[in-house]
């Protein structure tokens, strides 16, 4: 099919050549989301691949394909929905279904730290994704630390894949006009790729850039063999594309000028000093019912699988040196800074 763009010179594929050599990322090596615009500046393509940060929550949650492929899903969706966002930002996305996985939910920050969990790890193959999910809610919550009071927002889940309802949620609560696929692959209880793209159409995108990037939406698919759409994109990153090969079908004949890219990374702020706030949040009756029953406390954290065991003597001694109130945030944060200090 013609097109009015006209082909890059020599000489402007060369810059753009060199312009993308900081964002190579061969076979997919690394997980990476890469984030380019039209030359217009009317389209904004974001793509991700995090095949080694799916695989890490793989073996901390002790997870089955179909809970895995769900949580892969959801991250990727909100890794690309929030790319831009300032550092110290979080974006958390939840799927509360009706189905046997009952829920799903991540959270991502600004320097692409994550952590998530499903309510039933261990739920097996013979549910398809959309029957594992079931019916309910996507769930949104954006927070930064100086925002008086975060963002939420909800919508229902219609399809039960993710990825169109995590569409149909950015459309709908948030007005942002965009195509976004998110999928996983398998070997058994390996991840063997897991990508995604979000192209959101920015404000005053001129109709031609717009027709055109459908023509480069179809012929990605097509690249992608014909399944439906199920496994857009990974079919491609199976086949090696990466995050950078997949931006430029997507912008091919519009002009890729890239903005950036963050390596995803497992990371949960959990520690054995928050699960000491919580208990001195309890009355302490029931701390002392619990030790004298248990003679310890132990807690696993849902998002990393991290066991925290204390003893009584332990226990003991904090509650003794306490100085501050721990349901204070600021005079708890002084306490840990000392106590580090020391």
């Amino acid at each position: 099919e013609s097109s009015s763009t006209a082909p890059l010179s020599s000489s402007a594929a060369d810059t753009l050549s060199k312009n993308l050599e900081p964002y190579l990322n061969k076979n997919n090596l690394d997980d990476q989301v890469f984030s380019a615009m039209s030359a217009d500046g009317g389209l904004k393509v974001t793509v991700a691949t995090i095949r080694n940060l799916l695989n890490e929550f793989m073996i901390q949650h002790t997870m089955n394909p179909v809970p895995g492929d769900a949580l892969g899903r959801a991250t990727l969706c909100a890794l690309m929905a929030s790319n831009g966002m300032q550092e110290e930002q979080m974006f958390q996305l939840s799927m509360k279904g009706d189905g046997p996985l009952r829920e799903c939910l991540t959270i991502v920050t600004g320097k692409g730290e994550a952590r998530g969990y499903v309510g039933n790890p261990s739920l097996g193959d013979d549910f398809t994704l959309k029957e594992a999910i079931g019916g309910g809610t996507v769930q949104v919550v954006k927070n930064h630390p100086d925002w008086p009071r975060p963002y939420n927002g909800i919508t229902a889940i219609t399809h039960g894949d993710v990825d169109r309802d995590v569409g149909i949620y950015l459309a709908e609560s948030e007005q942002r006009s965009c195509a976004l696929a998110a999928a996983t692959s398998w070997n058994g209880i390996l991840c063997t790729a897991a990508g995604g793209y979000l192209v959101e159409r920015l404000p005053d995108c001129p109709p031609e850039t717009m027709a055109h990037m459908e023509r480069n939406l179809a012929k990605l698919v097509e690249m992608n063999g014909d399944d439906g759409g199920a496994a857009l994109p990974t079919n491609l990153m199976l086949e090696g594309k990466t995050a950078v090969d997949i931006a430029s079908i997507l912008l091919d004949g519009l002009g890729m000028e890239p903005l950036g890219q963050l390596e995803p990374k497992p990371k949960c702020p959990c520690s054995a000093e928050k699960l000491m706030r919580s208990l001195r949040l309890l009355p302490r009756e029931e701390v002392d019912t619990i030790l004298r029953e248990e003679g310890k406390v132990e807690a696993r954290c849902e998002f990393c699988g991290t066991v925290y065991r204390m003893g009584k003597e332990e226990i003991e001694k904090n509650f003794l040196e306490a100085s501050v109130d721990a349901s204070n945030d600021t005079d708890w944060g002084k306490e840990i800074e000392d106590k580090s200090d020391n």
